[in-house]
């Protein structure tokens, strides 16, 4: 570009140096201009033509020095122009997640598919970046947003779901954090559905756990336990996710009163939750012969979620 502006330049000076109208042709008398000098009429009697001469030459000259300084003016713009693309481009290189070097003839050949006879780099690379970035793996049931359900433990519980529930959707029917904390306001929320529901809980150091009870949930006015052979406990805090079962040496399952909601029994509460969803308790018991299913035996919750199964034929009225 800096080329292109010094031939221009060159040319426009060339042109005023050989112009007819330059200063330095009309100072240098002609001889014929000589010979009228000394004829009858002085010099002087030429000097009103040589006045407008000269000013339509300096007018002229304006012109086209204006022109010239607008041509270069326009130069130096499309310079300036260009510059800033190249500067902004080189950026974009350089701070793209997608392309990791700048494209050039020798980047594109190396990148050359032999087969197809086209690039396969640019797929590559914007495939590695959506890996990179990607959102949270899609879990194919669960209809809402949960704050302790990975994909891992996702796939873990839907395998250890009762078959009457499988390839349902997961709905969302309680959670401390749209719903407030209070047992009661979880146990009007479980009458939505009917069937197996999932007790999903953590503490304050991490540990995800719960088990699987029925809903609706039934407070009853005394300690009578409820529930099927069907319910379990789960916990995250052992590395992989762990399951019990019920062992078979009693029936208790789960307990609900309006201030206690409670799995397993004989020795400890596997799992124990106040009438407020702020505290907790967890211990070995005879029922699903589990370990504390939490860090420690007390614990503070975190938050509390309980999920029900709807068929998917539910969604289709």
């Amino acid at each position: 570009m800096h080329t292109l502006k010094d031939k221009v330049s060159e040319s426009l000076s060339r042109f005023f140096a050989d112009s007819p109208n330059s200063s330095s042709s009309s100072s240098s008398p002609s001889p014929q201009a000589r010979s009228y000098s000394k004829g009858a009429k002085p010099v002087s009697s030429y000097f009103p033509t040589l006045s407008l001469l000269s000013a339509s030459m300096d007018r002229d000259r304006t012109i086209i020095s204006m022109i010239s300084n607008q041509v270069i003016q326009t130069l130096m713009d499309i310079e300036l122009n260009l510059e800033a693309e190249d500067n902004f481009l080189n950026d974009y290189v350089e701070c793209s997640p997608v392309f990791g070097k700048k494209a050039t003839v020798s980047n594109l050949e190396d990148n050359e598919d032999p087969a197809s006879g086209r690039s396969t780099s640019g797929s590559e690379m914007f495939e590695d970046a959506t890996d990179q970035h990607s959102p949270r793996k899609h879990l194919p049931y669960l209809m809402d947003e949960s704050v302790f359900i990975s994909a891992d433990l996702y796939e873990f519980l839907l395998s250890s779901l009762p078959n009457i529930v499988k390839g349902c959707q997961w709905v969302l029917l309680y959670s401390t954090l749209k719903h407030g904390i209070s047992l009661r306001t979880l146990i009007r929320k479980s009458a939505e559905l009917s069937g197996p529901c999932l007790l999903i809980v953590g503490d304050r150091q991490g540990a995800v756990f719960g088990g699987l009870l029925e809903c609706p949930l039934k407070p009853t006015a005394k300690r009578k336990y409820q529930g099927t052979n069907q319910s379990f406990v789960f916990t995250t805090i052992y590395g992989a996710p762990r399951l019990f079962r019920p062992t078979g040496s009693n029936r208790y399952y789960y307990l609900c009163l309006n201030d206690i909601l409670a799995l397993g029994g004989g020795g400890n509460f596997a799992l124990c939750l106040d009438g407020d969803l702020l505290n907790g308790t967890s211990g070995p018991c005879e029922t699903f012969g589990n370990l504390c299913l939490a860090h420690n035996q007390d614990f503070e919750l975190r938050n509390v979620e309980l999920w029900g199964f709807k068929h998917a034929s539910h969604y289709l009225t």
